[in-house]
Formats: structure tokens, C-alpha cells, sequence
């Protein structure tokens, strides 16, 4: 059964502002991380990632993986989280499908399962293993007051990448299968959901504090697909991984989700709420539960363009927000083309707010 905000108010400690906000506090100055904080648009990632080769290999280095994790809190005051250096198709990964990563194009999937059928897939649950070692290294060099957050792709996203072996913008061969042959879909679902929930414990065993379920193409659905691909699947998996962590608090972003939000906050059970940066924080304000922790949602571009688009940016989104429990973070992840400068610029203004 899921903790209540009390219950995990009880167990967040006190030296944590991000887990303290996604126990039911509301914190000054607002806490903040952002979804793809290591990556392109830092140089040492970028030499690290010349040096060692291909992004799998990266991954699966973990010693160079926990270094990648750690490089924007070691460059940047003022962030609360480490979010781990991995990447959601190691699920699939390790239910059997071949993974690579094609320079500029790129992850891919083989053999897809509009193809192939999902029990001719050979498992290989040892492709978790490393994951669980990067989340160790970090931990041990974490600072106290900073949170270290797991992560996994939600089912329903995850899927998508399976049926078609990459990202397609419409979804369509998934959505096409969910009304064809929704059985098909349904085992498919069910499989990722178990795998993600070992996942994400082996993450949470090995020290991650809270966890995010990334459900990037949820907004491709309708209403009534929305409750059963991405509502259902996520429910479920939310539940079985309380059963296991009741005190480990779990994120849902479901991009794209814009009026079924709603919906999403009643249904999934999880703690706190990321938007995307088409969400008027406002609107988010007055129609979610009142005592939900949001997380977000400034537009990635506004943070490319720094200077007073961007001071405006996220002041509108913190006085927005300002009467409940806040995560700050971009409403996707930071683009390969930001400048450093503008991070810096976004902390500053937030410390500033306290």
C-alpha cells in the first residue's frame, strides 16, 4: 500500500529539499534538477563520450556512467538531484531485443515486435546489472543533501519503441496494434511492467531516493486509449513497486498528457506530477489536487535563450506555483545547444528567490 504525504513527510529527511517537496512540503528556494542535466551540452561529457565510443558503451561502463551522472553538480551550485546517466531502452534491452545507437539518427530495436512476437525474444536480465553498480558509485560520492532519482520509461512509451525499433512522432504502428489486436499489446505491456518493476527496485536497493517514469509519447493517445495504455499500465506498476518501497517516492511524466493530467494525478498514484512545457502551470495549479507536488516546466528553448525570456520564463512559472508543493525543471530535457552561461543564469535566479 501507498504511503501517505504524512507518512512520507515523516521519513524524508530533513537536510533533503527535493525529497521534502515531493513529501508535501513546500520549500524555499524551490529545489530543482533538470531532466537531461548530463549530457551534450556539457564539454567534459562530450570528451568522455569521444574517449569511450558509443553511448551504450558509456552506459554500460559504470564507473564512466556515475562520472556523467555527477559532472553537473560538480560544475553547478544549487542543484538538488542527480538524476542517473542511463537510458529507457535498456528494459527492452533486457527483455531480449538488440539495441544499438545510430549517430544522428538515433536508438534502434531488432527485431521489432510488428515482426516479431514477443516469446521469441531471449531474455537477458543480467543487461540490468551494471545499471544497479552506477547508481552505487554515485551514491557513494553524492553529497548528503542531494537526492539521487532512478528512472525508467513508463509501459506504455516503452512499447512504442519496441513495436516499431525507434522513435516515430505519431506512434502510429503502436496505436494501430492497440486496436487491431489489443491482447498483443496487453502481453506486451504486462512484460515491460514486470521487468520495470525489478528494475526500478534494483535502482532503489542500490540507493536511489525516488524514481521518474518517463511516458514521453503519452499525449499521441485518446482519451479512452490514454486510461487503458498509459493510466492502467501505470497504476499497476506504481502499486507493485509501493508494495515493495512504500516510502520511495515515484514522479509520472506524462508528456503530452495536457487536459487528461487530471485524470493521470487521480488514477496512477504517483507522488508528484512533471509537465511539459505546453502545460500552463496556472491551469495546473488550480486543477490538480491541491497538495500534489508538480515538478517543472520551463519551455527548453526559453533556457537556449536566457537573458530576459528567460528570467520571465521562470518567474512566471515559480509565482505560479508558488502555493504548492515545487520542483523546478524544464518541461523536457536541456538541448545540446545550451549555453552554460544560461544554467547558470536559471540557478542563480532560483537561489535568488529563496
Amino acid at each position: 500500500m501507498a504511503s501517505s504525504p504524512v507518512e512520507r513527510a515523516r521519513t524524508a529527511p530533513a537536510d533533503k529539499p527535493l525529497l521534502a517537496v515531493l513529501s508535501g512540503s513546500r520549500v524555499e528556494p524551490t529545489p530543482v534538477w533538470m531532466m537531461r542535466q548530463a549530457g551534450r551540452y556539457l564539454p567534459e561529457y562530450r570528451a568522455l563520450r569521444e574517449h569511450k565510443g558509443s553511448f551504450l558503451e558509456l552506459v554500460y561502463d559504470s564507473a564512466a556512467a556515475a562520472e556523467v551522472t555527477l559532472q553537473p553538480l560538480e560544475r553547478f551550485g544549487g542543484l538538488n538531484a542527480a538524476i542517473l546517466f542511463s537510458d529507457i531502452l535498456i528494459v527492452p534491452f533486457a527483455i531480449g531485443q538488440h539495441l544499438t545507437f545510430v549517430a544522428g539518427e538515433g536508438p534502434r530495436l531488432t527485431p521489432t515486435l510488428g515482426d516479431a512476437e514477443l516469446d521469441q525474444l531471449e531474455p537477458f536480465p543480467e543487461r540490468l546489472t551494471p545499471i544497479y553498480d552506477t547508481v552505487r558509485k554515485v551514491k557513494a560520492r553524492l553529497s548528503p543533501r542531494t537526492t539521487l532519482i532512478g528512472f525508467a520509461g513508463a509501459p506504455w512509451t516503452v512499447a512504442t519503441y519496441m513495436v516499431a525499433g525507434q522513435g516515430i512522432r505519431d506512434q502510429s504502428e503502436t496505436r494501430r496494434l492497440a486496436y487491431a489486436q489489443p491482447e498483443r499489446l496487453q502481453a506486451l505491456v504486462e512484460r515491460i511492467e514486470d521487468v520495470t518493476l525489478d528494475y526500478l527496485s534494483g535502482q532503489i536497493e542500490a540507493g536511489a531516493e525516488a524514481v521518474q517514469l518517463f511516458d514521453s509519447w503519452a499525449g499521441s493517445l485518446a482519451p479512452a486509449e490514454f486510461e487503458r495504455w498509459v493510466i492502467a499500465p501505470t497504476a499497476r506498476l506504481v502499486g507493485a513497486l509501493k508494495a515493495r518501497h512504500p516510502h520511495v517516492p515515484v514522479i509520472g511524466f506524462p508528456k503530452g498528457a495536457g487536459g487528461k493530467l487530471g485524470a493521470y494525478a487521480s488514477e496512477t498514484g504517483v507522488d508528484a506530477i512533471g509537465l511539459d512545457e505546453t502545460v500552463d502551470p496556472a491551469w495546473a495549479h488550480r486543477e490538480l489536487p491541491k497538495a500534489l507536488p508538480v515538478q517543472g516546466n520551463l519551455d527548453p528553448l526559453a533556457l537556449i535563450a536566457g537573458g530576459a525570456a528567460l528570467e520571465t520564463a521562470a518567474t512566471h512559472i515559480l509565482d505560479a506555483l508558488a502555493g504548492r508543493p515545487h520542483i523546478f525543471n524544464l518541461g523536457h530535457g536541456i538541448l545540446p545547444d545550451t549555453p552554460i552561461a544560461h544554467v547558470e543564469q536559471l540557478l542563480s535566479l532560483l537561489k535568488g528567490r529563496g
